[in-house]
């Protein structure tokens, strides 16, 4: 597979766009689509599969139509992958094996490439849906069966799941952005926090105490951005949120050769680049309180040491 392959039905004749979707995206992904007659004339979609860290990151956003992965479908194209997907706008239900789920927006679903299932949309006429496929080959030598990793939504709940969750929406929207061995590690992370979810890993194992770590190393991170503008933003905060000690906390960042307070200066600066690089309206004064310096004189100190420059000279030399 090419590293990137992109598609839309937009070049295409409006009459042709539903049959070619499910001639080629369907051949691709290896699926049978459906959609009634006097809705296909209507019918958009795109497509974006991008191969990274041995596994493939599926973005699709398309009219609704009904989908299968029936036992013909799985017999011509086996996957034998761990199948983790999100569900970002739209929705319906998903049956597998005889279990029925709703899937809304905002599911997380984990599954095996080779299990049987039927999507019906619901109501809304659109839905955007992102999937990484992690062939087991590679990353779980001692893989459960099919017939142990079900098709079914996963609760978001303290613990592996909402880790998991986390980190897979932190993967894909910084996709384009990661070399190859960055993007191996995460999704090793990314397939044992997946298992953990559905109590097929043992938490004790190395490779699971790994994946966590990198699951709260990628969360206290996200924490971080999200309290930025708090100049009381403290290790107690971030580590009360993860639910482990502050302790804890800072050993997460030894082995990424940076401390917790160097991060957090780090992400401010950044910010503040990114607010000065701006047409924002924003004053200098503005943009220090908002990344959560607590004060002008420790803003401009903490700019001038990192890019020998003051805010000002900065923003005027752009």
């Amino acid at each position: 597979m090419e590293p990137v392959q992109t598609f839309s039905t937009a070049t295409l004749p409006a009459r042709d766009r539903f049959a070619y979707w499910r001639e080629e995206r369907g051949k691709v992904l290896g699926v049978t689509i459906d959609m009634d007659k006097d809705q296909q004339g209507a019918f958009q979609g795109s497509f974006t599969a991008r191969s990274l860290g041995g596994a493939t990151l599926v973005d699709i956003q398309a009219s609704s139509y009904r989908v299968a992965r029936t036992e013909a479908n799985i017999a011509d194209r086996p996957a034998d992958s761990l199948c983790i997907a999100r569900q970002i706008e739209g929705g319906g239900m998903m049956v597998s094996r005889g279990a029925e789920n709703s899937i809304p927006a905002g599911t997380l679903v984990i599954g095996h490439s080779d299990r049987p299932y039927a999507g019906t949309p619901a109501s809304q006429p659109s839905f955007r849906h992102c999937l990484l496929r992690i062939p087991f080959a590679r990353y779980q030598p001692s893989r459960p069966s099919h017939f142990d990793l079900l098709w079914r939504p996963i609760p978001i709940e303290p613990g592996p799941s909402a880790l998991l969750a986390s980190y897979f929406d932190a993967f894909a929207a910084q996709a384009p952005l990661l070399s190859e061995p960055v993007a191996g590690a995460a999704v090793q992370a990314l397939a044992q926090l997946a298992l953990l979810a559905q109590g097929l890993a043992v938490p004790a194992e190395k490779t699971s105490r790994d994946a966590v770590r990198a699951g709260l190393l990628q969360k206290a991170h996200a924490l971080i951005a999200t309290h930025l503008h708090r100049a009381d933003l403290s290790p107690g905060l971030i580590a009360q949120a993860l639910g482990v000690s502050p302790r804890q906390l800072h050993l997460l960042f030894e082995p990424t050769g940076t401390t917790f307070s160097g991060t957090v200066m780090s992400q401010r600066l950044a910010e503040a680049r990114r607010l000065l690089g701006t047409s924002s309206p924003l004053s200098v004064t503005d943009i220090a309180f908002a990344c959560g310096f607590n004060s002008l004189s420790a803003f401009y100190r903490a700019f001038r040491n990192q890019h020998g420059m003051t805010p000002s000279d900065y923003r005027a030399s752009l």
